[in-house]
């Protein structure tokens, strides 16, 4: 964690991509996303989970300010082949109490490609 993960970026092509169990692939969103007044909630369809695809493993939650694709952290618990623009998630947005004129500017925002973890950032 403390150096830059590296990562092989992979096309799904039309016959589609078999995701293996245990490993960990990085997706976005096709959808571009901004919010200046709500917190963003992605959570996976039913339909996804029914085949075993989990698409987040702990970032759920968005930042209010944040702009940018988002990143899905999926894995599966057995082989399941995948297809470019399938719908695998929602995004909620939820009210927030409280000032909001503080927005999100850390190191994901106005991310365009799925973004490894730059929590190396952290340690610098």
């Amino acid at each position: 964690m403390k150096v830059p993960n590296k990562t092989k970026k992979i096309t799904i092509p039309e016959e589609g991509l078999v995701l293996e169990p245990g490993k960990l692939y990085l997706g976005r969103t096709s959808e571009y996303t901004k919010t200046k007044k709500y917190a963003p909630m992605l959570e996976r369809r039913s339909s996804i989970g029914r085949l075993g695809i989990s698409v987040h493993a702990t970032a759920g939650f968005g930042d209010v300010g944040f702009a940018g694709t988002w990143t899905l952290e999926i894995s599966c618990i057995q082989p399941v082949r995948i297809y470019a623009d399938t719908k695998v998630c929602q995004i909620c947005y939820h009210d927030v109490d409280g000032n909001t004129d503080i927005l999100y500017r850390g190191k994901y925002y106005e991310q365009i490609d799925a973004k490894e973890s730059n929590m190396y950032k952290d340690f610098e």
